[in-house]
């Protein structure tokens, strides 16, 4: 076993070190940033494209829920 030492880890938002609490973050607010973020669109996970007509109808009533 070597003796390496692991860096510390960082806010992905403002690279300050992470707390525990809001980790992978370092405080509520770089956690609720990356929440709108999100929300905005601004991430987006890749996948193929999606034909529209492949989607159900907003009107279809079939759906028993």
């Amino acid at each position: 076993m070597t003796n390496a030492t692991i860096p510390a880890s960082r806010c992905p938002i403002c690279k300050k070190p992470v707390q525990h609490d809001f980790r992978p973050f370092c405080s509520k607010r770089c956690a609720d940033i990356d929440l709108g973020r999100w929300f905005k669109g601004d991430y987006a996970i890749p996948g193929d494209p999606v034909d529209p007509a492949d989607l159900p109808d907003a009107d279809d009533s079939s759906d028993n829920r």
